[in-house]
């Protein structure tokens, strides 16, 4: 690999961008691909296949054996409301392999005796958000039923491209964030991304089974998520 690839990899990865190395076993020739750069050719979609479920593969392609070794940055979920919901989705995040933050300004609810050794800042989402910004491989629930609360990083993850973003409330709860969200500056088709009422339909009834759709949700959306291409 050139040293430039080896800097763009490194940058990749700084960045939490995905990336691949693409291998021709014939001639040990390496080159590599950056999300944003995937082809629209029958080797851009194995990369996008293989970006998609994280894991190696090999592929023949006009008689060549490339083997595609992807790098992608480890997905997060952002919680937004330290509630019962919040517990549950703790506990479950790191058993699917994701890393967890809760963040809640309301300090009653965001406390180490709730949480244990979960990450939990009890701040407001915007302070948050200015040192730790959204990414594309973030997922955001938004828990708390305040519009006080819960809009602001609503509308950060959309404008953010977060590969989810779920709300808690009923669809007549929703239909009015969504109004608030137009009035920030959002169109139709960028508030049809939220998912609400938040997760799988399961008919889950108490925090556990909503805790467990949404994480589901968020697996589901990760691995069937569209990635950006360009000829």
């Amino acid at each position: 690999m050139k040293f430039d690839d080896l800097a763009r990899l490194n940058g990749a990865r700084q960045e939490r961008r995905a990336s691949a190395t693409i291998t021709d076993l014939a001639s040990g020739e390496i080159s590599l691909v950056s999300e944003e750069t995937v082809p629209e050719d029958p080797l851009g979609a194995a990369i996008a296949d293989a970006m998609r479920s994280g894991k190696a593969t090999s592929v023949e392609i006009d008689k060549r054996i490339l083997f595609i070794n992807v790098y992608l940055p480890p997905p997060r979920i952002v919680v937004i409301g330290a509630v019962h919901i919040s517990q549950a989705l703790a506990r479950l995040a790191p058993v699917a392999g994701y890393d967890l933050t809760i963040i809640d300004p309301r300090t009653a609810f965001a406390t180490e005796e709730r949480f244990g050794d979960v990450d939990v800042i009890a701040e407001w989402p915007e302070d948050v958000l200015r040192e730790r910004p959204f990414d594309s491989y973030t997922a955001v629930a938004a828990l708390t039923h305040d519009p006080k609360i819960d809009d602001f990083p609503l509308s950060q993850a959309l404008k953010a491209g977060c590969f989810y973003v779920g709300a808690l409330g009923s669809r007549k709860t929703h239909a009015k964030r969504a109004d608030r969200l137009k009035d920030m500056g959002h169109s139709e088709e960028e508030i049809a991304r939220i998912s609400a009422p938040i997760g799988l339909d399961i008919g889950a009834a108490n925090p556990a089974e909503i805790a467990l759709a949404t994480l589901a949700d968020i697996v589901r959306s990760l691995r069937r998520r569209d990635l950006l291409t360009q000829g």
